[in-house]
Parts: structure tokens; C-alpha cells; sequence
């Protein structure tokens, strides 16, 4: 069966040209001009990815991200009019995969759809820095990496962890020590993440970091000024 796309967008013929340009790669779009129809489509389909317009009718596009957040980890793509950064900046921290901007060429965002919907389907890289308990697990110190149920322990205690948080961590616990640039973990936790802008890192960073003391008082993650971040090696 094919995978469903659920397409929010209020303007006809942007609608009908994603539309298309999906179906054509093997897609089933479903089609919606409002937020309250998308939650609806959401809460009763197998929705496997969202391309979402900032500009909708009845409720900021951004709004709607923030609550899909709180219940679902669905890939998420902004197609907007919108180019400012600051837009930019908060699509990312809301969790977004992709930022799109109109206007644009379907078949390019054909792409990036198939691009995302890889990214999260595939298991990532497992590293050999660590104790490898099976094909899909990962101990490192007081971390356990859970590739399988996409989730992260530490202390024993499961983090509760954006996809974009689960992925920058995840990153930092395959290569201990190792200091990634911001740029290189924007890769790792985006699609297209060299579009994007670093500080994002920074932001998600902070909001790992928080998660991270209120189980153990330690500096899991270390900065190194104008270069990047690492996970300590010292566990």
C-alpha cells in the first residue's frame, strides 16, 4: 500500500501540483486547506509524513507543528512563502525535517519527501566506540541507545527525547570524544541541514543538556568554543 502523505495547504493549485508530482512517485496524498481537518486526517490515518503550510486559515502552521509534536513524531515538511530566518529558526526548533520555500518545483519536493522518509525509516550507523550489545543497542557509560524503540536511557532512566533531540544524541554517543561542528550535527539531525542555521544546534543542545541534569548533575555534553560538541570520553 502506498505511503499516505497528508498535504496542509489552502491554496488550490499548490495543492494539486504536490498532489501530482506525489502520486507520480508512488504516493497517496491526502489533501487538506485546514489545521482542524489535518488533526482529523492525523487521528484517523496512518499519516506518514506532513507537508505543511505556515499560512493556513484557521491556525499558524507553526501552532499545528507544536501540537503534532505533543503526541506524534511524524516527519514534518514546511512549504511556505515565508524566507525569513527567524522562520526558518523556528520550524527547525519545532522539530521540522525540511523547510521548503515557495515557490518551488514538485518533483524537488518529491524528493526531499523520499530523502526524509529514508532518513527515519533506516536504521542509523552503529559505531564500534562502546560495548555493542546486539545489532541495534548501544552501551556507553551511563548511556543506553535503543535503536530499535528509538529511545535513550541514561541512569536508567529513559530520556523523553524530540526526533531531532534522539538524533543529535545519538550522534554524540557513537563517537564518544569526538567534537562534531555544529554544521556536522545539523546533518545528522536534518534533512538538508546545511540549508539550516547552526544556532539551532545550540538551542537543542541546551534542551538535551537540561534533560540530561534533571537525572544526573554531570557534563555528559562538553562545548568546545567556536568549534562544536562531544560527549565525554571519561565515563
Amino acid at each position: 500500500m502506498a505511503d499516505l502523505i497528508l498535504v496542509v495547504d489552502d491554496e488550490p493549485s499548490i495543492t494539486d501540483n504536490i498532489a501530482y508530482a506525489l502520486t507520480t512517485e508512488g504516493f497517496q496524498p491526502v489533501c487538506v486547506a485546514t489545521g482542524a481537518d489535518a488533526q482529523d486526517k492525523l487521528s484517523t490515518l496512518d499519516i506518514k509524513l506532513i507537508i505543511l503550510d505556515v499560512g493556513l486559515p484557521d491556525i499558524n502552521g507553526f501552532e499545528l507543528a507544536r501540537l503534532v509534536r505533543r503526541h506524534s513524531a511524524v516527519p514534518i515538511i514546511f512549504v511556505t512563502a515565508r524566507s525569513d530566518e527567524i522562520d526558518r529558526v523556528v520550524g527547525l526548533e519545532l522539530g521540522a525535517d525540511d523547510y521548503v520555500i515557495k515557490p518551488f518545483s514538485p518533483r524537488e519536493l518529491s524528493a526531499r519527501v523520499k530523502a526524509v522518509l529514508r532518513r527515519f525509516s533506516a536504521p542509523d550507523r552503529v559505531d564500534q566506540t562502546g560495548q555493542q550489545v546486539d545489532a541495534a543497542t548501544l552501551v556507553y557509560g551511563p548511556f543506553i541507545l535503543d535503536k530499535t524503540r528509538c529511545r535513550i536511557q541514561y541512569h536508567a532512566s529513559i530520556l523523553e527525547l524530540s526526533r531531532v533531540e534522539y538524533r543529535l544524541l545519538c550522534a554524540l554517543i557513537e563517537q564518544p570524544g569526538r567534537v562534531f561542528s555544529r554544521g556536522q550535527l545539523l546533518d545528522r539531525a536534518w534533512e538538508h541541514g546545511g540549508i539550516s542555521l547552526e544556532r539551532t544546534v545550540d538551542t537543542h543542545i541546551k534542551t538535551i543538556r537540561r534533560k540530561l541534569n534533571d537525572i544526573a548533575d554531570h557534563a555528559a555534553i562538553i562545548t568546545h568554543r567556536g568549534i562544536g560538541y562531544s560527549l565525554r570520553d571519561d565515563f
